[in-house]
């Protein structure tokens, strides 16, 4: 599934680590089923003696990780010194949302209306008033958080960007765990790690430094999102370039419940900086995300945590806008 390559002059190191079955199960049709933007239908009890305990407010921001059915990375967070609950850490999502029956649990006061971004469109939602969020044993205060159905979350919540901005996300899938730090603060270091310089759009750091079989694409990193979701324009030109791509029908499910009719591929040859990923498996939809960044024209992706999960560490400095990838051949 991944060789080592060096396309269009600049160096490129291979990632390898996906079980090839994976990509042959998608060719098949097999994957659709389990296909959603964001969550499966997952049952994730509210109750505090179901999760790991609250982080000591004086231990370092390791939070650590547990996983929610979608394979998404989960972290205990408290709301209002009651909790913990898990909540998954999203860089797609620009706000915080907690579910409805953690709101109804804890008595939450309502808040003020929002605006509510989502896979299949944008809307106004209610949301409840979380006085105090802690996360590793440091506090956001006052967030207007919109209340949805656990079901379609598929934990007790997600952490946004209101409460990611100027952090560090460090993903180490191979030890399983999960750091939340200060932007620039000291992080493991590896000679084999690539990093990324990204910009920012709305608070979400876009690369674009990638391309698909030759086709420059412009990369969004998306840890809320299951799957990796490539936009109509993208399925467009990789439809032309290669008349052999086969395409299977599937529905991709949002936040809100909202539902999305998408097609599923496992494409050529994707490079993003110095990596390279063969045969890396997309659903392309027409999502309200593109629309809003302004690349409903342009080839773009949201990278999902299918692909995040075949390297050994990822992370994302919002701070200083760079993603370090790790390859899982790293010693």
């Amino acid at each position: 599934m991944f060789r080592q390559a060096e396309p269009f002059g600049k160096k490129a190191t291979p990632l390898t680590g996906f079980p090839v079955e994976f990509v042959s199960a998608a060719r098949r049709g097999i994957l659709l089923l389990a296909l959603a933007a964001t969550a499966s239908a997952a049952q994730v009890s509210t109750s505090a003696s179901r999760v790991a305990p609250p982080a000591d407010p004086d231990a370092p921001a390791l939070v650590g990780t547990g996983n929610d059915q979608a394979m998404r990375m989960t972290v205990p967070v408290t709301i209002d010194g009651h909790g913990p609950y898990r909540f998954v850490v999203d860089t797609g999502a620009d706000r915080t949302v907690v579910s409805r029956e953690v709101a109804t649990a804890l008595r939450l006061e309502a808040g003020n209306p929002a605006t509510l971004h989502s896979m299949s469109g944008v809307g106004e939602v209610a949301t409840v008033i979380l006085r105090r969020l802690g996360i590793a044993g440091r506090t956001t205060n006052e967030i207007h958080a919109p209340a949805l159905e656990q079901s379609n979350l598929g934990a007790n919540g997600l952490l946004g960007l209101d409460t990611l901005k100027g952090r560090r996300i460090i993903m180490d899938f191979r030890r399983k765990t999960l750091s939340i730090l200060a932007s620039g603060e000291r992080e493991p270091t590896d000679p084999d790690t690539i990093v990324v310089t990204a910009r920012t759009r709305f608070g979400q750091l876009v690369l674009v430094d990638a391309d698909v079989d030759g086709a420059p694409i412009t990369v969004i990193i998306d840890t809320g999102a299951q799957n990796t979701i490539g936009n109509g324009a993208l399925r467009r030109i990789l439809g032309k370039r290669n008349r052999h791509l086969e395409f299977f029908k599937t529905e991709l499910i949002d936040v809100t419940g909202g539902r999305l009719p998408a097609e599923v591929a496992a494409v050529g040859h994707m490079r993003i900086g110095g990596l390279n990923i063969d045969d890396l498996v997309v659903a392309f939809a027409d999502a309200h995300p593109f629309a809003r960044f302004g690349l409903t024209d342009r080839p773009a992706m949201l990278l999902g945590m299918d692909t995040l999960r075949g390297f050994r560490r990822v992370s994302v400095d919002f701070g200083q806008r760079k993603v370090r990838f790790l390859p899982p051949g790293a010693v």
